[in-house]
């Protein structure tokens, strides 16, 4: 590992933040060089606990995709299921989902230790798993799910909040990115995991392939559960035996200064329960959620990519095979796209940009029924889930005032955007396949009604930057708090 911390620590950006002077140190003895030296170390340190929490997240998407590895090798036959009951199953995870999140964050604003409640979590979701392996009918099967849905929704925005709690706004997009990442990882790697299960262990102890998936899986989540109650980091408030004195003390003081920042001729900050009430009534968060809601429609290809896979006609082990490369490239690009977020300060184009890039694939999968052109298609769909991560560096980026207000804002518009899987987990019926034109329509209508309402947040965000601007130069003020655009 590099002695680098992941974006160079100490580096400042004109871009969402106060140009302020630093000349505010941690301890009075400390100069700018010294700090900049402490902030490498915390950064460093910080950056192998988030390496962590991306293992968790890839362990979070095995778990409710799985099923869609399963189908291949008799799950729908073995569990009775017809018509959209399996379209049903895979939407029910996204019902119990949203209703967690929001009071799941406000719950994690107010602890101490994080890292127990979260690690607490995952191992009651691996437990889950493991029992939807020994589901006997279609139904006990959809209550599990359901379940699944409901104990995971407390991890991904919990772990975007722990994000913004330990980093400041222009280090935040990277570091999301980092973390969203194992999506793709997931998807990559779980279907090589899957082909290797499902082939190797079918019959195994009298138990079919589908089931193994789920054991295994499953018990995986458990282990890595029961080792983040020691890795994961908690709120820099907390004492940790991980960091040093004057790293705990600068991690703190970094917090407070981009509160300062964001809160500079604002008045006070907005804390407790009150800044749900102050997430629910800003129309910048429901706003947002619907654009989310629409993006994560277009997005739903993800869960029934085994079955777009499966569309070009091979077997189920080679069907899971070539779901790994798109997967592969799609977590490189969403490094490179996030990375170049961070360094211009652009947000819009940055979330816009892969979604086109995804209509593009979706576009050439409608115009053919050629192998080898629906595979370029694959690769061409799976650039767009970096978007979902930029869309969410926004989000903490324009909630960033009120720690209170981000948590909440986190949870509303990440449980606000389940809803689009669920609604779109229904794009895909088999009797649309295996063209599935239909589908790929309802994608890119999707997409650019997202695309839509981001440009016109954008243009509202740069009238507040424009309007703070003529306040601070007619009153003699200094540059404070800007929007990331």
């Amino acid at each position: 590992m590099s002695d680098l911390p992941l974006l160079g620590a100490g580096s400042s950006s004109h871009y969402g933040a106060s140009d302020r002077s630093r000349d505010s140190l941690v301890l009075p003895e400390h100069d700018e060089q010294r700090r900049q030296m402490v902030e490498k170390r915390l950064l460093r340190k910080l950056d192998l606990r988030v390496a962590f929490l991306v293992l968790i997240y890839i362990m979070s998407c095995m778990d409710r995709t799985n099923a869609a590895a399963a189908r291949l090798r008799g799950f729908e036959e073995d569990l009775g299921m017809t018509g959209n009951q399996f379209n049903s199953l895979m939407s029910i995870f996204y019902v119990g989902y949203l209703l967690t999140q929001a009071p799941s964050n406000m719950f994690l604003d107010r602890m101490t230790r994080p890292s127990l409640y979260l690690s607490s979590c995952m191992a009651i979701w691996g437990a889950t798993t493991v029992f939807i392996g020994v589901a006997q009918t279609y139904h006990a099967a959809l209550i599990l799910r359901f379940m699944l849905g409901f104990v995971e929704a407390a991890f991904f925005p919990g772990a975007i909040f722990l994000l913004s709690r330990w980093y400041k706004r222009n280090e935040l997009g990277f570091r999301t990115a980092l973390l969203a990442c194992g999506s793709s990882v997931s998807n990559a790697f779980s279907a090589l995991l899957a082909s290797g299960i499902l082939a190797g262990l079918d019959g195994t102890l009298g138990f079919t392939g589908w089931r193994w998936l789920f054991f295994v899986e499953g018990a995986l989540t458990i282990v890595v559960a029961v080792s983040a109650i020691w890795i994961l980091p908690d709120f820099p408030s907390s004492p940790s035996v991980w960091l040093l004195s004057d790293e705990q003390a600068l991690a703190k003081q970094r917090m407070e200064e981009e509160v300062a920042a964001g809160n500079e001729h604002k008045g006070t900050t907005v804390e407790g329960w009150s800044g749900l009430v102050e997430a629910f009534t800003d129309w910048r968060v429901w706003w947002l959620g619907a654009a989310l809601i629409l993006m994560d429609a277009s997005l739903s290809f993800r869960i029934f990519f085994p079955t777009l896979s499966a569309t070009m006609g091979y077997n189920s082990t080679i069907t899971l095979l070539l779901c790994a490369p798109p997967w592969i490239l799609g977590t490189a690009t969403s490094f490179l796209v996030a990375r170049h977020s961070d360094a211009t300060g652009d947000r819009f184009w940055h979330t816009a940009g892969p979604l086109f890039v995804a209509i593009v694939g979706f576009m050439i999968a409608i115009s053919t029924m050629n192998t080898a052109v629906r595979y370029l298609s694959l690769f061409f769909m799976a650039q767009a889930p970096v978007a979902h991560v930029v869309s969410l560096t926004w989000v903490m980026n324009t909630f960033s005032q009120s720690r209170s207000k981000r948590a909440a804002a986190i949870a509303l518009i990440n449980a606000m955007s389940s809803l689009g899987y669920i609604g779109s987990s229904y794009f895909w019926p088999s009797r649309w396949g295996p063209s599935y034109v239909n589908s790929y329509v309802m994608c890119i209508l999707t997409s650019t009604m997202s695309i839509v309402m981001f440009w016109a947040f954008r243009r509202h965000l740069s009238r507040c930057n424009e309007a703070a601007e003529a306040e601070e130069q007619a009153l003699g003020l200094p540059q404070g708090f800007r929007y990331f655009l």
